[in-house]
């Protein structure tokens, strides 16, 4: 009989004691990692585009039933302003609608110009323009831009589920953050409003230039020198959306992305996009983001008039966008 205290025995039972830590060690480790990987996998499972762009609420409420908003795809509203350091309200400069479908891989987007006659909640009648003054005026930042996208939403009837507002100063440090951007012109620009006096009557012809973040704001900016003036600014204000998202793209400048996201203040006065929102932006563009041809550039053309502005209490000049052609664009590329 095998004396239970023998050396052997006990070098034995210390083994196997060692044996069954390990295997807690390894199961533990096993657990960890396997609850890392389902986590993992539920937050992927969240930022898949047709996952997490899905039961979007829309910003002030939706101003059409009838609208069905597929999965995958979202409104939002990128609004320029001509706010300045320290100012607490602005007047909307322009307005660019986007319809993204991140299965379909297409981005239709429609600009509006400022001085387009809205209705404004409690006030009535105005331009556009307008809006977003009046309202940040009365109740703050916040509510002014709330107060546009729902004047926009309203004349659309598409519901808004997201806004991103820059001005001069953050369209300028954006471009020049990512190098520059090449800039295809449609047309002449004559720059005749500039807002710096030295640029002031500089000329560049049609065609693709190399643009600092100075020169994009300024040239986005013109529209007294363009052919239809609001009508050439959209197209102008599209080639720096299409040169912007080009250079964003480039290899060298995916690895900027962290240090961009952590001074997005400085690009942005205001947006409703969470972090996770871009990062599913981000998912379902990856691989497939051509934005010379899925960005689809609309336009809706409008008649001038003189017509009473219920803020101003006169008449003033402004845009009626025409009714029936401003409904076929929304019908068929802003719905589903």
């Amino acid at each position: 009989m095998v004396n239970e205290n023998t050396p052997s025995r006990r070098a034995f039972r210390k083994t196997k004691k060692k044996h069954r830590v390990l295997r807690y060690v390894l199961l533990s480790l096993l657990i960890i990692i396997l609850a890392a990987a389902i986590a993992g996998f539920y937050k992927w499972h969240q930022l898949n585009p047709e996952n997490h762009f899905a039961h979007l609420s829309a910003i002030g409420g939706s101003s059409n039933s009838h609208y069905k908003q597929k999965a995958g795809t979202f409104n939002a509203l990128l609004i320029g302003s001509d706010a300045r350091p320290g100012d607490t309200a602005s007047h909307t400069d322009s307005m660019v609608l986007i319809h993204a479908d991140l299965k379909k891989h297409t981005y239709n987007m429609l600009s509006i110009p400022r001085d387009t006659r809205v209705y404004m909640d409690g006030y009535g009648y105005t331009k556009l323009t307008s809006v977003q003054y009046v309202a940040q005026s009365a109740h703050g930042t916040k509510a002014g831009i709330v107060e546009a996208v729902k004047a926009i939403s309203r004349l659309t009837g598409v519901p808004i589920n997201y806004y991103a507002e820059t001005n001069y100063w953050g369209l300028q440090d954006m471009v020049n953050a990512i190098g520059g951007i090449d800039m295809n012109l449609p047309f002449q620009v004559k720059l005749t409003h500039a807002w710096h006096a030295r640029n002031q009557g500089k000329v560049f012809a049609a065609g693709v230039h190399h643009f600092n973040g100075e020169m994009v704001s300024e040239v986005t900016h013109e529209r007294y020198s363009l052919p239809g003036t609001d009508y050439g600014r959209q197209q102008l204000q599209q080639a720096a959306l299409v040169g912007i998202a080009k250079k964003m793209m480039q290899p060298q400048n995916v690895t900027r992305f962290p240090a961009l996201s952590k001074s997005m203040s400085k690009f942005l006065i205001a947006t409703n996009m969470t972090t996770d929102d871009m990062v599913s932006i981000g998912l379902g563009v990856k691989g497939d983001f051509h934005p010379e041809t899925q960005f689809k550039y609309r336009q809706v053309k409008g008649n001038g008039a003189k017509m009473y502005d219920d803020i101003l209490k006169a008449k003033n000049d402004q845009i009626i966008l025409a009714p029936d052609q401003l409904q076929n664009v929304i019908k068929n590329y802003f719905t589903n």
